[in-house]
Formats: C-alpha cells, structure tokens, sequence
C-alpha cells in the first residue's frame, strides 16, 4: 500500500493502528472458518463420487487451493510487514516525542542556569557596588578630614587614609597622590617654641603625613620578603613641598619629584631606591643631605639645588644619567645651571654608569676634604669656586 503524495507515514500512525484492532482480527477469523466450511461441504457435494472426472477436478481444485493459499500466505507475510512498520513508525514517534521532551528539559534547564548565573552577576554587581560606594565614602569623609581647622581631625584623616590604603591596594597610589598634595601646601615653620600653638599642631599634622609615606614606602630589612605594610610601585610628587626632618631611609619608590622642595632639618635618603627617575633640581637642603648608598635606577636630576651644609653620596649608584650642573636651554636662551654646595661634599665609592655632570656646579666651602666624581675638581681660583673637568 503506497502513501498518497505529500503525506507521511509518521503524520497520523494512530489511523494506521485501527486496522489491526481486536475486532478486525475477530471477524476476519470467523469469515475463515465460515469460508473454510462452506468449501469443504461444496467439494464434497461436487466430488465425492470418486470418478476419475471427479478426481480430475478434485486435483484442479487442490492446486487452486494451492495457489489461494500461497496469495494468503503471501498476504499474511505483507500483513505481518506492515505490522513491523506500524511498530517501527510507533517506536519512532516515541523516540521522537522522547527527544522533544528531553530537548525541552534541556531549553528549561538552560534557562534556569542562565537566570542563576544572572542572578549571581546582579549580586556580585550589587556586592562591588556596595564595597566601591563604602571607599568613596571613607575617602571623602577622610579628605574631609583633612580640611577641618583643628589638627586632631586632620590626624584622624591620615590614619584614616592610611587604613583605607591598606585594606584596598587598588585605592593606595591615590591616597598617596592627597598625601602629597597636602605636603604641597604653603606652609610656614614655627618661628621658635613660642610660636603659633596651631602652627606647631600642624607641624605634626605633616610629620605624620610623612611618617605613612616612610612607613609603606619600607619593603623591610629582608631582601626576599617585603613587609604586610608595603606598597609596592609608587610614584611620589612633592614638587615645592616644605619637608621637616625627612627619613626615607631604606624606602623603595617609583618616580619621585622633589624640584623645588625645601628640605628642613636633617635629610635621609640612606639605602633608597629610585625605581624611576628622581628629580631635586631646584630642591633646597637646609642642612646635611644623607644620599649614602642611594641607587638611582632612573636620571637623576639635581641640577639647580642648594646643599647648604654638605651632601654626601658615598657609595651611591647611578644607572642612569646624573646631573648635578650643565646647561639648560630654557626659551631658545642657553643657561648654566648648577647645584650649589655647601659644607663638604663626599662622592667616595659612587659609581655612574652613565657618566656624571658637574659643570657649573659651585661651592662655597673650601675644605680640601670634598670627595669628587673621578674626572673632577674644584677650580683653583673664584669665589664660588665651580667644578670642573680634571683632564
């Protein structure tokens, strides 16, 4: 039986299924039986003499029965083969209905997992939210702090600045960046102990913004192992910052930017390491200025600074270019521009990968115990003497 055109076997396999219905099968095996009586009642009624006609017929009849039953066979054999395919169609519907429900299962599954992982994304978003909104908070509140008009609330400021740059690295490079834009602003040293009580307040005040400054810009006494309260890569700018009595020693920094800066009291830069560049030009050492073993990885610009009362870099090293005099082009007008030296002068043991500039260098102690780069001398006659190039 063909399928009409356009149509499918598996479109309707519940019409298929009525054709072998219980019923069906009950009528067709009564209509056999009834048949095969009435048959053989009519062949004993037309041949059962025994005549050799008789017997003649009776072996035409016997091989059409033959034949009828070999088509009946042949009819049950395609019976039996559409019953295989009405089973094989059903199997397939099944299996398909089967992975309908199992790709259904899965697109629900799918949806579930996608609106979790959302979720999850909304919390972690909200979490970030909250903890970025909570340092901003502490940030301003503590920024704010360090305008009030009386110290105790500037000092909480730093110690709360302090805390936030330790608790969220990511915050500390800007806190260091309001530590030094505080050191940064006018500020006028008390004039002896009877001064201004707020003017030595705030003298403290900046003490301890540098003390912070010291404290996390220390890796610790252990090359292998840096301290908790390091922080690493930091780049400091105190441009024109008046600084008290500063001690960096063993401090580890990125770039740093002291031009112009006043430097009051003693200065330590014992053991620091510039990772960048360094820039003093135009700095002012009020007193002794202590650069002992100080490794420069960067230029190091000090041209244009006043060393009042003796510099000392013995053992210091130099990567890159160290500048202490030349000439500087400023507006198309060529300049000489060279630090000044006061007290004694001692560069015994530094080294200068580079090479090193003293020309137009000036000092104004004539102590024969300075300590020059190889390659320079102080002149043998002005006032201020000047260094300049041993030949």
């Amino acid at each position: 039986m063909s399928t009409p055109p356009g149509r499918d076997e598996n479109e309707h396999p519940e019409r298929l299924d009525r054709v072998l219905t219980t019923r069906a099968i009950v009528v067709a095996g009564l209509v056999v039986v009834v048949l095969s009586v009435s048959t053989l009642w009519l062949l004993l009624v037309l041949f059962g003499t025994g005549t050799p006609a008789d017997q003649a017929r009776l072996d035409v009849f016997r091989a059409t029965g033959n034949v009828v039953l070999g088509a009946g066979g042949a009819v049950a054999l395609l019976l039996a083969a559409r019953r295989q395919r009405l089973g094989e169609l059903d199997l397939r519907r099944k299996e398909a209905e089967l992975a309908q429900r199992e790709h259904a299962q899965d697109h629900v599954e799918r949806v579930a997992a996608d609106n979790r992982a959302h979720q999850l994304r909304l919390g972690d978003d909200a979490a970030v939210d909250a903890v970025e909104r909570r340092i901003t908070e502490l940030y301003t509140k503590a920024a704010d702090q360090l305008g009030s008009e009386k110290a105790p609330i500037r000092l909480a400021g730093l110690y709360a600045l302090e805390r936030l740059a330790q608790n969220t690295p990511g915050q500390r490079q800007t806190i260091v960046n309001l530590l030094c834009a505080y050191l940064r602003l006018p500020y006028t040293l008390p004039d002896g102990k009877a001064g201004d009580p707020a003017n030595h307040q705030e003298l403290e005040v900046r003490g301890t913004a540098q003390r912070i400054l010291a404290d996390h810009l220390f890796p610790g006494d252990d090359p292998g192992v840096e301290r908790p309260e390091y922080w690493p890569g930091i780049t400091l700018n105190l441009t024109g910052a008046l600084l008290y009595n500063l001690d960096f020693r063993g401090c580890r920094t990125g770039n740093a930017r002291f031009g112009g800066a006043r430097f009051v009291g003693w200065t330590r830069f014992q053991d620091v390491s510039f990772g960048g560049y360094s820039i003093f030009g135009g700095a002012t050492f009020d007193r002794s200025a202590n650069f002992t073993r100080t490794r420069f990885h960067g230029a190091a610009l000090f041209r244009g600074a006043r060393f009042r009362n003796g510099a000392m870099f013995d053992g210091a090293r130099f990567t890159g270019d160290a500048l202490f005099g030349g000439v500087r082009t400023i507006d198309g007008v060529a300049s000489p521009d060279g630090a000044v030296f006061g007290g004694l002068v001692s560069f015994a043991g530094a080294t200068f990968e580079r090479g090193v500039v003293l020309e137009h260098a000036q000092v104004t102690s004539d102590t024969a115990d300075h300590v020059w780069p190889a390659s320079w001398k102080l002149s043998a006659e002005g006032s201020p003497r000047t260094v300049v190039a041993d030949p």
